[in-house]
């Protein structure tokens, strides 16, 4: 389950998304407009900041920017630094894989079978789409029909 620090990175970097390259952000703009508290924003981005997913500069003009192109980043990325591995138990994840000590053959344990399989179709959403396409649903009247908001 996407946590909410998750949920406020990702819904920040649609924001900056929205920005021009190089434009700067400020943390409490972002924050304002996407209803997120500043404290727990400004750890939030020093993670994302740390993993190479944005800059930050100080002073004057300062404030956030994405360190690559929106349509560089896939959204699975994201969520991976900030609440880890995709995958609902660790046995199912290929990131940070650990075998079940309770696990007599996980080769035909059907807790683990049903959980790699949602990991694999979680996986296929998050990993084959980008952050400028989540800004362009963010952006779309159409986005709430077709997904039925």
């Amino acid at each position: 389950m996407l946590t909410k620090k998750g949920k406020y990175g990702l819904k920040a970097m649609v924001h900056l998304a929205g920005h021009l390259p190089g434009e700067a952000t400020l943390v409490s703009e972002i924050a304002e407009a996407n209803q997120i508290p500043k404290k727990f924003l400004d750890t939030i981005l020093g993670e994302l900041r740390n993993a190479g997913f944005v800059n930050s500069k100080k002073g004057k003009g300062g404030g956030y920017t994405l360190a690559r192109s929106a349509h560089e980043i896939r959204v699975g990325h994201i969520v991976r630094v900030l609440d880890g591995p995709l995958a609902p138990i660790q046995c199912a994840s290929t990131t940070s894989y650990r075998r079940c000590d309770d696990c007599v053959d996980e080769n035909r344990c059907a807790v683990r079978l049903i959980m790699l399989e949602a990991r694999n179709a979680i996986s296929s959403v998050l990993d084959n789409r980008t952050l400028a396409e989540m800004r362009a649903l963010h952006e779309s009247d159409d986005a709430r029909l077709m997904y039925h908001i």
